[in-house]
């Protein structure tokens, strides 16, 4: 093999995960940001927005336990 042509190894698995998380997001900025009543509730949606897979995981966890 010759030092100008390298071969290169790419793992590809499924990517399907980013497009519901992506979706998700989508629903949770507007949901979040329509039960907002003012500006600060507006920006604190927001960032709920970008972390709602840990509520919904701290919410079935609790569910769970009882």
């Amino acid at each position: 093999m010759s030092d100008t042509k390298q071969r290169r190894n790419v793992i590809r698995g499924p990517g399907g995960g980013d497009a519901v998380y992506g979706i998700g997001l989508i629903g949770a900025l507007v949901w979040y940001i329509s039960q907002a009543d003012s500006f600060g509730a507006g920006v604190v949606g927001v960032l709920k927005a970008f972390v709602w897979p840990a509520f919904l995981v701290y919410g079935l966890l609790q569910f769970i336990s009882g």
